[in-house]
Formats: structure tokens, C-alpha cells, sequence
């Protein structure tokens, strides 16, 4: 170990991020500022919202909260970085801060895999048992969910971190990505990168897994339920309801299987890239509008903030 160690000092990896396509450096700066810029405000936004709202002070709304500050922190670990490697020469980025990316961007995909299961959970309880909703989500519950989320994210994230820092680097390494992400980092490593390999697979698949399993249970049960249910109108504003949620499933688990097991050649790198772009930015910035748009309570509370600060304005 003190051996990859020393080999591992000084390490630099140079990222090739979009340098491809020179021309498109600046229209990508400016594109991606703005969404980074949008996505920070929508869910700065959000979380401000449900906070000042005491009719938003609910399991669903405390668990959106939540999804919303891991939006935003996954989104501000990768976009500096993407956009400085748009405007500057300098591409490289040191081993430690390159693992450092890596652990919290890790942190935050797990954590937000199992808060949309914990959120499938709360629709389940509130949709099939809305009588004893209160008392079985109760404050304590949803605040152990919420830190068992975070816990277990910061465990896998600490253990495949650990695992990179068992092996020994090349001192100047040129990755065709423009983050730190894990397979991109095991490219860079000069010695055997096997158990390590085996040890993301193994995680992603528990982790894909069980959080699925909780969510497709829980939808399962809720489709039948509200079959069952005597009154027009119910499965349609059962659907309404839960939109969104299934909406932002589709996007958080559809995007990683598609990375870690459709996208492996090298043919598909631009593809990877691109799609890591959507997953990162994008999906971030979608989350809190699939959420807000047909929520009363949330646009009602908007509403009020821009007429109490238009009126502040005008005195």
C-alpha cells in the first residue's frame, strides 16, 4: 500500500470533456451557466417554499424538500468543474480532488435512488392507508428514513472510495470524460483494478435492487388499491397524484442502467458524456417544475413571495 502510495503522488488527470468540438465551447458555456443557474434557483427555491408554507410541513413535502437539496448538491459538485473546463486550457484536475468529486457526486446518486424509494413508500401509506397517514409517517419515522438515506450513501460512497485509493495511478492520465466518475477513474489506474470493478457492480446492483423492488411493491399495491376503489375519478387522481414521482423514477433509474449497462464501448464515449450532461443539469433542473406545475399549494406560495416582494418594491 505505501508503495502504490508513492506512486500515486503528483497524480494529474487531464479531461477531455468536449474539447472535440472547439467551436461549441462557448454556446456550451453559456447553455449549461444558465441551466446550473436555473437549477440552483428552482430548488434554492423549493426547499424555501416548503420551508415558509406551514401547509407544506408534511411527510411528502418534507421528503421533496430533501430531494431537492440532493438536486442541488449533486448539480453543484459536477457543473463548476464542466464549466470551467469549457472556458480555461487548463484541464487537469489532481488525484484527491478528482476522488473527492467522485465520493460526494457518489454520495448524492445513492442517497437520491433511495429518497425516491422512501418517496414511493409515503404515496404508498398515504394512497392505501389515508386514515392512519399521520400516525404511521409520523415526524420521527420520516426523519430516520431521511437520515438512513444519507447514511447509506455516505457508506457506498466511502467504500468505493476507499477502494480507488487502494490502487496506484499514472502520473499523467488523459480521460475522455469531464468528471470524476468511477469507471473513469479505474482507466487511469496502472495497477489491478479487478476487485475494485467488482466492487461497483455488486453496490450498484444491491442498490438498484432494493430500491426498485420498494418502489415497484409500492406502486403495485397502490394500482390495486385504487382499482378497487368504487369512486369516478379515482385512478385518474391517483395517477395525477403520483406522476411526477414515477416521472422522476424513470429519469434517476433509466439513466443509470443506461450508463452501466448499455453504454460500455468506446464508440458511445460522446453518448456517455451526453448523457451524464441530462442526468447531472438537466434531470436536476426538471425535478422541482414535474413537482411544482400541478401543485396548488407550491404555486399559490410563489405567488404570494412575488406579490409581497413587488409590493415591498413599489412602497
Amino acid at each position: 500500500m505505501k508503495h502504490q502510495k508513492n506512486q500515486s503522488t503528483g497524480v494529474l488527470f487531464v479531461f477531455l470533456g468536449f474539447s472535440e468540438y472547439p467551436n461549441l465551447q462557448v454556446p456550451l458555456f453559456i447553455m449549461f451557466l444558465i441551466i446550473y443557474t436555473i437549477t440552483v434557483l428552482e430548488n434554492l427555491g423549493v426547499i424555501l417554499v416548503i420551508r415558509i408554507n406551514a401547509k407544506l410541513h408534511t411527510p411528502m413535502y418534507f421528503f421533496l424538500s430533501h430531494l431537492s437539496f440532493i438536486d442541488l448538491s449533486y448539480t453543484t459538485v459536477i457543473a463548476p468543474k464542466l464549466l470551467d473546463l469549457l472556458i480555461t486550457e487548463d484541464r487537469s484536475i489532481s488525484l484527491k480532488g478528482c476522488i473527492a468529486q467522485f465520493f460526494f457526486a457518489c454520495a448524492c446518486v445513492v442517497t437520491q435512488t433511495f429518497i425516491l424509494a422512501v418517496m414511493a413508500y409515503d404515496r404508498f401509506v398515504a394512497i392505501c392507508n389515508p386514515l392512519l397517514y399521520r400516525v404511521a409517517m409520523s415526524q420521527r419515522l420520516c426523519g430516520l428514513l431521511v437520515t438512513g438515506t444519507y447514511l447509506w450513501g455516505s457508506l457506498c460512497a466511502t467504500t468505493l472510495t476507499y477502494f480507488l485509493l487502494g490502487l496506484s495511478y499514472c502520473r499523467s492520465v488523459t480521460i475522455n470524460h469531464f468528471c470524476c466518475e468511477y469507471s473513469a477513474i479505474l482507466s487511469a489506474a496502472c495497477s489491478d483494478s479487478s476487485f475494485s470493478q467488482m466492487a461497483i457492480l455488486l453496490i450498484c446492483m444491491f442498490n438498484e435492487t432494493c430500491s426498485l423492488l420498494i418502489i415497484i411493491v409500492s406502486y403495485v399495491v397502490i394500482f390495486i388499491t385504487v382499482i378497487k376503489i368504487p369512486t369516478k375519478g379515482a385512478l385518474q387522481k391517483a395517477l395525477s397524484t403520483c406522476a411526477p414521482h414515477l416521472t422522476a423514477i424513470s429519469f434517476c433509474h433509466g439513466i443509470i442502467l443506461l450508463l452501466y449497462c448499455a453504454l460500455k464501448s468506446k464508440g458511445s464515449l460522446l453518448l456517455v458524456k451526453i448523457v451524464t450532461v441530462f442526468y447531472s443539469m438537466v434531470v436536476p433542473m426538471l425535478n422541482p417544475l414535474m413537482y411544482s406545475l400541478r401543485n396548488k399549494e407550491i404555486k399559490e406560495t410563489v405567488k404570494k413571495l412575488i406579490h409581497i416582494k413587488f409590493v415591498s418594491h413599489s412602497l
